[in-house]
C-alpha cells in the first residue's frame, strides 16, 4: 500500500512580498495625494493662527473635560461644551486646516482602496475595515498633528 503525501503548496516568498510591499509603499509616497497631504500638513505645523488656536483649544479642552467629570449638571458644563465647539469651528475655517483635512481623507481613502484591492485579490469575503468612525482632525484635540504646527502660508 502507498502512503498519500499531499504535494506542499508552495510556500510563501516573503523576500519578493517585503519587496512588492515597499515598491507599493514607494508608489504611495509618490502619489499626488501624499504630496498634497505633505504639503498641507507643513502649512498647518508652521501656521501661527493654527498654533494660538491650538493652546486656546487645549486649555477649553481642558475645562471642558474637568466638567465633563460631573456630567451636564456641572454649572459650567453647556458654556465649556460652546467655548470648544466654537474653538473647533474657528479652526475649521482656516484654510490650510480645511484643506489639509481634504487631503487626509485622500489618503485615508487611497490607502483604504489599497487595501480592499489587496484584499480582494486573496479573496472577496476578507473584510477590509475604514477609518470612517475614527476621529481625528484638528476637531480631535490635536490629534491631526497641528497642535506641533503652525503656519498656512
Amino acid at each position: 500500500m502507498l502512503d498519500f503525501v499531499p504535494d506542499p503548496s508552495p510556500s510563501l516568498d516573503m523576500a519578493a512580498l517585503l519587496i512588492n510591499a515597499y515598491e507599493i509603499g514607494d508608489m504611495i509616497n509618490q502619489s499626488a495625494e501624499v504630496a498634497e497631504y505633505a504639503y498641507w500638513k507643513t502649512a498647518v505645523d508652521q501656521s501661527q493662527e493654527v498654533k494660538a488656536l491650538i493652546r486656546k483649544f487645549e486649555k477649553a479642552k481642558e475645562l471642558f473635560d474637568e466638567c465633563q467629570r460631573f456630567g451636564r449638571f456641572h454649572p459650567n458644563f453647556h458654556e465649556a461644551k460652546d467655548k470648544v465647539k466654537a474653538i473647533e469651528k474657528e479652526l475649521a475655517a482656516i484654510e490650510c486646516v480645511t484643506r489639509y483635512k481634504i487631503a487626509e481623507q485622500a489618503v485615508d481613502e487611497l490607502l483604504h482602496d489599497i487595501a480592499k484591492q489587496i484584499a480582494g485579490s486573496v479573496s472577496e469575503t476578507i473584510k477590509v475595515p475604514g477609518n470612517e468612525s475614527s476621529g481625528g482632525g484638528c476637531g480631535g484635540g490635536g490629534s491631526c498633528g497641528c497642535s506641533t504646527g503652525g503656519g498656512c502660508g
